[in-house]
């Protein structure tokens, strides 16, 4: 019984002291708004395509194919057939191991994609027409062929080196 006459105060409708704090906010004068900023008047750019090339044509020099030269005795074979790790970047693969067999050293070579690939002595690896010159315990050794920034095919060194604990699939 006395928790019915104490439940039966939380019905009334008394709404009168939220309509007093409304009364007093209407009542309060509104803080005055900030001033609008300075409109800077900003000079257009107008394209004047006299005064150079067009930014939407390729540069001439991209435009012209590579004049290879023979200067320096050094050239690709272009009419070997093409091994499969020609065609990933050098940079893409990894070493993780060699396996000996009948006599002949192979270096094991994964892709990106997880696929492993046995490579040997003058086998080509990657895109610069990079030939396997030597196969160590921990490294793979190799020279590409490349044309430089004039056209000259030259020669540099690189290898793939195996990276204990290398996770990367």
């Amino acid at each position: 019984m006395v928790l019915t006459a104490l439940l039966s105060g939380c019905a009334e409708d008394d709404m009168s002291d939220l309509k007093a704090f409304i009364a007093r906010a209407k009542a309060q004068p509104s803080p005055p708004l900030a001033p609008l900023p300075d409109i800077r008047i900003v000079e257009p750019f107008i394209f004047k395509p006299a005064a150079g090339r067009d930014p939407f044509e390729p540069d001439e020099v991209l435009q012209k194919p590579l004049e290879v030269q023979v200067e320096t005795g050094v050239r690709p074979d272009t009419l070997r057939a093409r091994e499969e790790l020609e065609g990933f970047e050098l940079d893409t693969l990894r070493m993780v191991g060699t396996v000996r067999q009948d006599g002949t050293v192979w270096a094991l070579v994964r892709t990106q994609q997880g696929t492993i690939h046995r490579v040997k002595v003058n086998n080509y690896i990657g895109k610069n027409y990079g030939r396997v010159l030597n196969i160590l315990d921990n490294q793979v050794e190799l020279v590409e062929i490349y044309a430089d920034s004039t056209g000259v095919w030259r020669e540099r060194k690189a290898m793939l080196m195996m990276v204990e604990g290398d996770k990367t699939p």
